[in-house]
């Protein structure tokens, strides 16, 4: 099986591709127009091809169609001169492996051929079809911080306790209310979540307690709202703390009473709700404020679950890039991705301020974008690549962690000549605090160094050291 296959009536562009797949090893033909390729099938298949559009004779996409058509396997890398969003659209409708436009670094042409030639690699494991939600837990992770969060989970199964959730915007919130539903007496009724800050603060009364017809303009009909939706269930109050401080009050009403009004109601509804809150903010901060009420707090306030950033929980990655990736190739019908040990390893150092929804939308973007079946660094999105709190080194515990986490960021970042950079830097670091130790005595400093008087006097000057 012949590696690569080449189709461009440019000589000049044939010859570039001869020379780049000669220097990088792989096996190749190259054809001057479609009809030289097709004759070519009758003795051979290729692995991968690389086809321009415009051509003497039939067109690149027209090719693609026909060999997609019988060799569906085959990936096909399309480039063109004249590219436009419709050409763009119908090259990947057509079944395109890539889509690359005129002029092109040939090197990233020759890395868009490797991720091809992946394709090919045999991964049953990590088909699309081999994915079954039900292999995996509710909530994943094995850090210490998460196995306390199920512990308690745990032990809340056999209560009705009020039950206030603490975390970061996208760390999973939901996920732990639904998991204490699950596993509570109100596991037959329904679970209905309700995100308190999504709602504009005029019409939140009524989401939560329905209102009578007529209630007010526009209240064509009756309508039921959360707590009875939610009876003999549980009520997920999400961002409890962005509640308007009136409508804190009929809350706490309802949860001491268990009874509410409908608006424009005149009999009372029995409210049977295991309600459980969450909340990113400072509860505490925000009763010192006079923005969120102290009985309202205490009266939610009963069990208290932290849930962990993903920054605190580095180690659970690997099995959360895993469960979305396979999730997301499943929901659009595609071979799942492998995600390279570079790409976790950077990705335990990123902050991920989205927490885990970010993680989520960051693996279901490069199950669309990644053409290759392995996410290396580069194909990472930029915002991802370019993450500012990327160069922290919490948690070094050696000088030698410390350089390897420098050096890593700095293959990241696509910075040059970072050998040289650092080695200089380095230097300039050592030298500086010898001299600090012996007060600027170049004699000193170059003894305790182990290097000659006119070598520090050098580096000095070369170093531009002060």
């Amino acid at each position: 099986m012949s590696a690569v296959w080449v189709l461009d009536d440019d000589k000049s562009i044939r010859w570039v591709f001869e020379k780049a797949l000669e220097k990088a090893n792989l096996p190749f033909k190259i054809f001057s127009n479609t009809n030289e390729a097709i004759n070519q099938f009758n003795h051979d298949k290729p692995s991968v091809i690389v086809s321009d559009i415009r051509m003497p004779g039939e067109s690149g996409l027209s090719f693609l169609a026909k060999v997609k058509d019988k060799f569906p396997e085959i990936p096909i890398i399309i480039m063109t001169a004249y590219s436009d969003l419709d050409t763009a659209v119908a090259s990947f409708q057509k079944g395109a492996f890539e889509y690359i436009a005129k002029p092109f670094d040939i090197n990233h042409v020759i890395n868009i051929i490797n991720k091809a030639l992946e394709k090919n690699i045999n991964l049953d494991s990590h088909d699309a079809e081999k994915f079954d939600p039900k292999n995996y837990p509710d909530i994943i992770g094995q850090a210490p911080s998460m196995q306390e969060v199920f512990r308690v989970i745990g032990k809340l199964g056999e209560t009705n306790a009020t039950v206030l959730i603490n975390g970061e915007s996208g760390s999973g919130k939901e996920l732990v209310a639904n998991a204490i539903h699950k596993n509570s007496k109100q596991k037959n009724g329904p679970f209905i979540a309700i995100n308190t800050a999504a709602i504009p603060n005029e019409l939140l009364e009524a989401e939560l307690f329905g209102h009578e017809k007529g209630a007010f303009t526009g209240a064509n009909q009756l309508k039921k709202g959360r707590f009875e939706q939610a009876n003999e269930g549980t009520l997920f109050l999400d961002e409890i703390g962005d509640m308007p401080v009136d409508l804190q009050t009929r809350l706490l009403r309802v949860l001491n009473d268990g009874y509410f009004y409908r608006i424009g109601g005149q009999d009372q509804i029995k409210a049977n709700v295991r309600v459980i809150t969450a909340t990113h903010q400072n509860l505490e901060k925000l009763v010192k404020e006079g923005r969120f009420r102290e009985d309202l707090f205490h009266r939610l306030n009963v069990i208290r679950i932290k849930i962990p950033s993903l920054r605190d929980r580095a180690e659970d990655i690997p099995m959360l890039c895993d469960f979305f990736l396979k999730r997301s190739a499943s929901q659009l019908n595609v071979s799942s991705k492998i995600i390279s040990q570079d790409v976790l390893e950077f990705f335990k150092n990123l902050n991920w301020q989205g927490n885990v929804r970010q993680l989520e939308n960051t693996c279901h973007w490069l199950t669309v974008m990644t053409s290759g079946k392995i996410i290396n660094i580069s194909d990472l999105p930029d915002e991802i690549k370019n993450e500012t709190t990327l160069f922290t080194l919490d948690n070094v515990t050696s000088w030698e962690d410390g350089l390897k986490k420098v050096v890593f960021n700095a293959i990241v970042k696509g910075e040059e000549n970072i050998y040289s950079n650092l080695i200089n830097e380095a230097e300039k670091i050592i030298i500086q605090q010898a001299l600090k130790q012996t007060k600027n005595r170049k004699i000193d400093a170059a003894k305790i160094l182990g290097i000659g008087r006119n070598t520090i006097t050098r580096k000095i000057k070369d170093l531009s050291i002060e």
